[in-house]
């Protein structure tokens, strides 16, 4: 499923025009994306949590010359999913 199927799927659901469904989705994605630029995490009770992970720097290699390069620190984000969504997909 893609971002239009999934506007499409939202406004079916709830009776509401498309271009609604997209704003709120929209609306959804930023706010997930400003809490974990702040670094809080965001907790969708059944569905899962959203958190910013911290990966440590490493040692890597250069697949064309196979010489080994530093690949620096990142903060990564991660969702874990929640017990009800886990249940529903198995």
């Amino acid at each position: 499923m893609n971002k239009s199927e999934l506007i499409e799927a939202i406004a079916a659901s709830a009776d509401i025009p498309k271009a609604a469904a997209s704003r709120a989705l929209d609306a959804m994605v930023d706010s997930v994306t400003d809490s974990l630029k702040k670094g809080d995490s965001v907790s969708l009770v059944g569905f899962g949590t959203f958190t910013v992970k911290e990966r440590a720097a490493r040692t890597g290699r250069n697949p064309q010359t196979g010489k080994p390069i530093e690949i620096s620190a990142a903060k990564v984000p991660n969702f874990k999913a929640g017990k009800a969504l886990k249940d529903s997909v198995n």
